[in-house]
């Protein structure tokens, strides 16, 4: 059969089983190894009240958000672009 990336879709090397994890969106068991994360920063504050609160020299925290999608969702998303069979996997 023939091979249509050179990672096989996967980041593992030849570590063998990876463990699952769930998509954050539909909730898919994916092996963690080729999940697309997405870190994003939430702030809890408004932002216009934060912007007011900076300007007096207030420190706002913000949080830090790891989600994990499938590749179905990653591609829906726009996380990860379908590309074209040439830029898949170079050839030899």
């Amino acid at each position: 059969m023939p091979k249509k990336r050179k990672s096989r879709g996967r980041s593992k090397g030849g570590k063998g089983r990876s463990e699952l994890v769930q998509c954050s969106n539909c909730g898919m068991l994916v092996p963690r190894d080729k999940v697309k994360r997405v870190t994003t920063w939430v702030s809890l504050v408004d932002p216009v009240l934060a912007k007011e609160l900076r300007s007096k020299g207030a420190y706002i925290s913000r949080q830090k958000v790891i989600k994990n999608y499938c590749v179905s969702c990653a591609v829906h998303f726009g996380v990860a672009k379908v590309r074209s069979r040439e830029e898949r996997k170079p050839f030899r």
